[in-house]
């Protein structure tokens, strides 16, 4: 073909070829802030405005944590939830970690599922909705099967606590519950701090007082994705537990009273096992909780070893759990049913996050084997869990 003849084909050709290439750029371009704009939404904090507002005549606030190594948390008053937690993964990026809702009007809406809140007067479940303190049967809210469940209809993940930012990485929240609130006894003043130390741990701290004898088994429900929040399911995590045994249940999820060994069963996570590799597993325990929701009877409690170890398959991220409760309750996310909108806008879809909640045995009172959780006047209850993180 003769150049100077066709010189006006080539020419042409030349600018549909910029055009397409300018094109392509700006699809590109568009593509990547859609990316970052995606990106952003799952690595910020919620913010201040979202949950402000007026509950029982108390204001509820969002306070934030940071610590030096740029760990960031966001806790609300409303239930002393934990709501965000921006922790590093391999890749340097920061991942929020905490599933749940971004502002105060999805945590009430998404009640009563708990989302990152302080869980009392009771922790778990109590059989039958009743308990003999002192010779006295105390009746209480029913509010899971027969039983009664994390505190009662409006337990303490429903109250405004009083908060106080004590500095830039620490906050305490207290809450006083009446002699006879949701059925417990006794006039009882609760003490929690939170703490966001230099080595990206979060350390839970609670104390509480009681004028007459009652019981009190305090945890905190926060639902991890160690892959970020939107992220899919979790059954790619390993986990690792120190426990030898668990606290087997009946149908309604209340422990039958023994102690059984975890060794040949689909419970055993002595070493780090993939949570979805035995979870289909005919078992009669996982049947029972549709999945794992049982309590794990742990080796150690000292606070110098962890008792569990949670890694996400995605980002690299570890998260060690240290306690000095002789139990954790493994929920691996089975009765959530993609009603509730979390931060980023995706869902609560089925088993896409986990709670590891530290605590005493569910049914305690009414199982004289188990350890006490009795807690008398003159007493202070004191307990702590860390949740430490790192990457691997």
């Amino acid at each position: 073909m003769n150049y100077m003849k066709n010189k006006g084909f080539y020419a042409a050709m030349l600018a549909v070829g910029l055009l397409s290439l300018a094109a392509c750029n700006q699809s590109t371009k568009k593509n990547e802030t859609n990316m970052t704009d995606s990106t952003a939404a799952s690595t910020q904090l919620p913010v201040a405005k979202d949950f402000a507002k007026t509950i029982d005549g108390k204001e509820v606030k969002l306070f934030i944590l940071k610590n030096s190594k740029g760990v960031e948390a966001a806790i609300t008053n409303y239930g002393g939830r934990l709501v965000s937690l921006l922790v590093p993964g391999k890749d340097g990026k920061m991942v929020d970690v905490i599933a749940g809702p971004a502002g105060i009007d999805g945590f009430e809406t998404a009640k009563p599922n708990f989302y990152g809140a302080l869980i009392g007067r009771y922790g778990n479940r109590i059989g039958g909705a009743k308990f003999t303190l002192e010779g006295k049967e105390y009746k209480l809210p029913v509010n899971n099967g027969p039983n009664s469940l994390h505190g009662g209809t409006n337990g303490f993940d429903a109250k405004v606590w009083d908060a106080k930012q004590i500095d830039d990485h620490s906050i305490e929240l207290t809450y006083t519950a009446a002699d006879g609130e949701e059925g417990y006894p006794g006039n009882l003043k609760v003490t929690v701090v939170y703490d966001l130390t230099d080595d990206n741990a979060v350390e839970i701290h609670y104390t509480a007082t009681t004028d007459k004898a009652t019981v009190l088994n305090l945890t905190n429900h926060s639902f991890f994705n160690l892959n970020g929040v939107g992220s899919g399911e979790i059954l790619k995590h390993t986990l690792q537990i120190d426990a030898d045994g668990i606290t087997p249940v009946d149908t309604t999820l209340i422990p039958t009273g023994k102690i059984a060994p975890v060794q040949n069963t689909p419970f055993d996570f002595r070493k780090p096992t993939e949570i979805g590799s035995r979870i289909g597993e005919g078992d009669e325990q996982l049947k029972a909780g549709g999945g794992y929701d049982h309590n794990f009877v742990l080796n150690k409690h000292d606070l110098k070893t962890a008792i569990a170890t949670l890694q996400g398959d995605k980002t690299g991220i570890v998260m060690d759990v240290f306690t000095d409760e002789p139990g954790i309750q493994f929920y691996s996310g089975n009765f959530m049913k993609s009603k509730v909108t979390f931060k980023g806008g995706a869902k609560d879809d089925y088993r896409t996050a986990l709670c590891l909640e530290t605590q005493h045995y569910p049914d305690s009172p009414n199982k004289p084997s188990f350890p006490s959780t009795e807690l008398k006047p003159g007493q202070t209850y004191k307990t702590t869990t860390i949740y430490k993180f790192s990457v691997k």
